[in-house]
């Protein structure tokens, strides 16, 4: 077994609350492309056209891209091994939470319990008006632009556009789970996403350790990462559940 593999499963059994911090990598083994890079959904699409104003003032633009980009790969994707694994390790009771910055809905649909979800969840839309929430698939989103059934107002996916704020709850639980966390487990995240980015630099300063799973270097690497573990997340993972 890799040394560095051997130190960071030594750390992980040793934890007191571990917390993990995911990112569009450990997705990209679903088939969900990264939103930046060579095959990034930035370079294929200008980010303005998701911001929350443009949004509202041409909603019928906005909803064709939407069900193109989001509710076409992202709808059918399904978890892969790395989702299966913390999903696993939560249930061994090591993983007491997790932080993601994706949208997917995939950590919950492996089986994790405790998730905060930094950017909110695509399988659910909310009304502009009265914010009355509901799941997808209970909406026709085929409609040219779906409308609320309570109060006819615009229906938007419940994830944060552009020009929106993260949800207060999900960024209150983050900062807590980074003060609470001895071990963090960072995965699939380059560190270049704000707010988000600084969850990790915040634990960090309470002296947690951190444990960095990437297929390449990243923000974190030479900053506060102790320990880099180079490599896909389902193949990573998978050598860092505790065996039974």
């Amino acid at each position: 077994m890799d040394t560095k593999i051997e130190k960071a499963l030594k750390i992980i059994k040793n934890s007191k609350h571990l917390t993990a911090f995911t990112g569009a990598g450990i997705s990209v083994e679903s088939g969900i492309p990264p939103y930046r890079g060579k095959n990034g959904i930035w370079n294929k699409y200008d980010p303005k056209l998701f911001d929350y104003d443009f949004f509202k003032t041409k909603p019928k633009d906005s909803w064709e891209l939407l069900r193109k980009v989001y509710f076409g790969v992202i709808g059918q994707a399904k978890p892969n091994p790395a989702h299966f694994a913390l999903a696993e390790m939560e249930e061994q009771g090591i993983v007491k939470a997790i932080i993601t910055q994706n949208i997917d809905n995939l950590h919950q649909e492996a089986g994790s319990k405790v998730v905060y979800e930094f950017h909110g969840n695509s399988k659910y839309l909310i009304c502009n008006k009265c914010k009355k929430r509901y799941k997808v698939s209970e909406v026709d989103i085929n409609q040219i632009i779906p409308k609320c059934e309570a109060c006819r107002g615009l229906l938007k996916p419940d994830f944060v556009f552009f020009g929106e704020s993260i949800p207060s709850f999900a960024y209150e639980k983050s900062v807590e789970q980074a003060n609470l966390a001895d071990v963090f487990l960072i995965i699939g995240t380059t560190g270049m996403v704000i707010p988000a980015a600084y969850i990790p630099q915040q634990a960090k300063r309470n002296g947690v350790t951190i444990i960095e799973i990437n297929t390449q270097e990243t923000q974190y690497t030479n900053t506060i990462t102790d320990i880099f573990l180079q490599g896909k997340a389902s193949e990573i993972l998978g050598q860092l559940i505790i065996k039974r």
